[in-house]
C-alpha cells in the first residue's frame, strides 16, 4: 500500500487509542462517545473523495505467513443467539445457504460445499479496528466479483448490502453493512469461510463473513447469509448503510 495512506491509517487508530484496550464487546462504547463520532464524521469527505484519488483500486498489503497473529481477536457479536443461527449451529451449519438477491440477473444460492468448490483466494492481511488494535490473519474465500459474475449485475445496481444472522442490539433487528460496487468488485473482497487454514470459528463469523480489505473492521460483516444488490440503502434500517453507520459512524470506513 502506498506510503501516502499510512499516516491516515495511523491517525484513525490513534483517534480510538485508549478506549480500545478494555472494549471486549466491540465498538459499542465508542458508539456512545460524541467526540469519537465527530472524528469519524469529519473524515467522511476525505474518505469518499481524497482517498479514492490516493488509493485508486490498488491492493492492500499482504503479509508473509510468519507475521500471522497468534490469535485473531474477535469483536462485536461473538456467539449469535438468534433462532435461525442457533438452528444452523446445532446442525454444524448443514443447510446454510448464501443467497444473492436484489438487482441481479439470476438470484442464486450457494451451500458451503458449493462455495468451497468455486475458485478461491487466500490472502494474509491486517484487520484494523477503530478501537485502536489490529491483527493479521490468513483468509480463504470466494472473490465476490466471481459470485456476482455468476449471478449477473443489473445496470441499476450501485451497492452491495450484506445481511447477517446476528442481533447486536438485542432488539430483534439484524446486523447489516454495505459497500459500493467498486469495493464489492475489488479482487481482495472475498466471502471468507476459513481463517488461518481452518474453518471459520464462530467468534470470527462462522460460517461465512466478508473480508473487504480496503475497509476498517466495522465494515467487514460476520455471519452473512444474504448479499443484496441495491440502487440505494436509504430505505434499509436507519438509512445510513450499516449498523454502526446508523449510530453515527462514517459510511465509507476506508483505510
Amino acid at each position: 500500500m502506498s506510503d501516502l495512506l499510512l499516516p491516515r491509517r495511523r491517525f484513525l487508530r490513534m483517534a480510538a487509542a485508549g478506549a480500545g484496550a478494555g472494549l471486549l464487546a466491540g465498538c459499542d462504547a465508542l458508539s456512545r462517545r460524541e467526540d469519537f463520532l465527530d472524528v469519524l464524521s469529519a473524515a467522511e469527505p476525505l474518505n469518499r473523495t481524497a482517498q479514492r484519488f490516493l488509493s485508486g483500486d490498488r491492493l492492500v498489503r499482504e503479509y508473509p505467513a510468519h507475521m500471522i497473529s497468534p490469535s485473531f481477536r474477535p469483536n462485536g457479536t461473538i456467539n449469535p443467539q438468534t433462532p435461525e443461527y442457533l438452528a444452523l449451529k446445532a446442525r454444524g451449519f448443514a443447510g446454510f445457504q448464501l443467497r444473492l438477491r436484489g438487482l441481479v440477473e439470476r438470484p442464486m444460492e450457494f451451500t458451503l460445499d458449493a462455495l468451497r468448490a468455486l475458485s478461491s483466494r487466500t490472502q494474509i492481511t491486517r484487520h484494523d479496528c477503530v478501537e485502536g488494535w489490529s491483527a493479521i490473519g490468513q483468509w480463504t474465500g470466494v472473490p465476490l466479483v466471481h459470485l456476482l459474475g455468476l449471478s449477473g449485475i443489473k445496470p441499476a445496481a450501485k451497492y452491495a448490502v450484506f445481511h447477517c444472522f446476528d442481533d447486536l442490539s438485542n432488539n430483534g433487528s439484524r446486523y447489516y453493512e454495505s459497500v459500493d460496487l467498486r469495493d464489492a468488485l475489488h479482487p481482495q473482497t472475498i466471502a471468507a469461510y476459513a481463517l488461518n487454514g481452518s474453518p471459520l470459528p464462530i467468534a470470527n463469523g462462522a460460517p461465512l463473513r466478508m473480508r473487504i480489505e480496503r475497509k476498517l473492521g466495522y465494515k467487514q460483516p460476520k455471519y452473512v447469509h444474504t448479499i443484496e444488490l441495491v440502487d440505494s440503502y436509504a430505505r434499509m434500517a436507519g438509512g445510513k448503510g450499516g449498523f454502526w453507520e446508523d449510530q453515527g459512524y462514517d459510511w465509507y470506513g476506508g483505510i
